[in-house]
């Protein structure tokens, strides 16, 4: 870095006096730094991850919070080890997860809303972000179908509150009255939703205090699709003890087969038992986007309330997750949401107070989320999205046990393998694949295809890799 960083220190930074030149050359020192490691991230070549154990990694760089600040130089060196160990998410041979690769204009626009470093609580302080939410919001419930984009929905930190949000609409829209009085005021409430679907469900019943007892997992068939009959019987039973049935979650992508649930079957019973009908589509709602593959929801127009991850599928960087709700009853989120802070929602504002959206969440403090999906939207068309939704799940037989006829000791073995090569995997550092088990299943390989950047030749990279970490076993 140029003028001696070495003697500079944050302080000599704006809003320092004279801190405008310095603050400039800082900058362009992070942003070369940035820059390099996006170019390297994108190369073949390189490592998806310099893995090292947790102990040996903190042993490697001082990550320690000292008491005096450090010099300008000392700043940058720790951006450039941050990213030395860092996963390149980017990296067309990275398969871990469902958020992969990195788009350039949503990089962009994650920096821009950075540097605008405001709040989503109100239009008072965030006035462009609002409106660009409101937009958006109303342009995807128009994209499930919901007639003139009716209905009202939020951007939130990721699909999980988003799924938790839609609980919490449906309990209060059935028992207004918890909102003030606690779960003590109301029967005994149970949610369905698959075997297979995201733990979230769960969890959020847990911080509703409706309890993952409650939470009643209906059967899948074997592709990991919900089975009606088996909902309606567990509704019909649970009625018959006593409880009453408020939400049922299908699933549209579930996170280990990529299933999707049959909507237009529960949205049937949904309807004849007046129960809250929620997608869960935070990995399978981009396909919306795709005529050639959004008839893989039909029957989504039907649903209460959607939750939509364009972080996911559309590869908006992290985070982006929307819950959408259609609601015919004006207000339903805020008025189960408003606590009404005289210090921020002023009833005598000069403007149309509908766009002071934080009341309506759960948050104070919001993140502006809306606009890399907005960004992105307008340089590339909703029109041209058309991803292939693709988990691939397998296992893979070593030579060791292909001749194994001990069914019992073969699965046995079989449990181990994906964990070993996997370790290793990470260890070499050139490439990166999920595992797990499920149901009756030992682990196998969960692999996600959703980086724009991945070609056929770095998923036959990945085959060859792992039968070459996995010859000896």
């Amino acid at each position: 870095m140029t003028l001696h960083s070495s003697v500079y220190s944050s302080s000599d930074l704006l809003p320092a006096l004279d801190g405008d030149l310095k603050t400039l050359n800082f900058l362009q020192e992070v942003v070369d730094i940035l820059l390099a490691y996006i170019v390297e991230s994108f190369d073949r070549s390189t490592k998806v991850i310099d893995f090292h154990y947790p102990n040996e990694l903190l042993q490697r760089n001082n990550w320690e919070l000292s008491d005096e600040p450090e010099t300008l130089d000392d700043i940058l060196i720790s951006c450039r080890a941050t990213l030395k160990y860092a996963i390149k998410t980017a990296h067309p041979r990275y398969f871990n997860q469902l958020s992969t690769g990195l788009d350039m204009v949503g990089l962009a626009a994650d920096w821009l809303t950075s540097t605008a470093n405001t709040n989503m609580f109100t239009y008072e302080v965030a006035p462009v972000f609002v409106l660009l939410e409101y937009v958006t919001l109303k342009k995807m419930r128009e994209i499930i179908g919901w007639e003139n984009g009716r209905g009202d929905g939020i951007f939130s930190p990721g699909g999980a509150i988003s799924n938790m949000y839609a609980m919490l609409l449906a309990r209060y829209k059935m028992f207004p009255e918890v909102k003030e009085k606690g779960m003590s005021s109301v029967p005994k409430l149970v949610a369905f939703t698959s075997e297979h679907s995201h733990f979230s469900i769960k969890k959020g019943a847990a911080a509703l205090g409706i309890g993952t007892e409650s939470v009643i997992c209906i059967k899948a068939d074997e592709r990991g699709k919900m089975i009606p009959s088996d909902l309606e019987r567990r509704i019909v039973e649970a009625k018959q003890k006593g409880y009453v049935p408020f939400f049922v979650s299908a699933t549209a992508g579930t996170t280990v087969y990529g299933a999707f649930d049959p909507l237009i079957a529960i949205s049937d019973i949904c309807k004849k038992y007046g129960i809250w009908m929620h997608v869960d589509g935070a990995w399978g709602g981009s396909l919306l986007m795709s005529r050639k593959h959004r008839w893989k929801l039909n029957g989504v127009e039907r649903a209460n309330s959607m939750t939509w991850n364009p972080h996911k599928m559309m590869a908006v960087p992290l985070q982006c997750s929307a819950l959408l709700v259609r609601e015919e009853v004006s207000g339903l989120m805020q008025s189960c949401n408003q606590m009404h802070a005289c210090y921020l929602f002023q009833q005598d504002k000069h403007y149309d107070l509908s766009y002071d959206t934080g009341d309506k969440a759960l948050q104070c403090g919001r993140h502006v989320d809306i606009f890399k999906l907005w960004l992105m939207w307008r340089a590339k068309v909703w029109r041209v999205f058309t991803p292939q939704h693709t988990n691939v799940c397998f296992w893979y037989l070593p030579p060791g046990l292909r001749y194994v006829e001990d069914k019992v000791e073969k699965m046995k073995r079989l449990h181990k393998v994906a964990p070993t090569i996997k370790a290793r995997m990470m260890e070499y550092g050139t490439t990166m694949v999920s595992y797990q088990p499920q149901g009756d299943k030992v682990n196998f390989f969960r692999m996600v295809i959703s980086n724009p950047a991945a070609t056929f030749e770095d998923i036959d990279f990945l085959i060859e890799e792992i039968e070459r970490l996995g010859q000896d076993l």
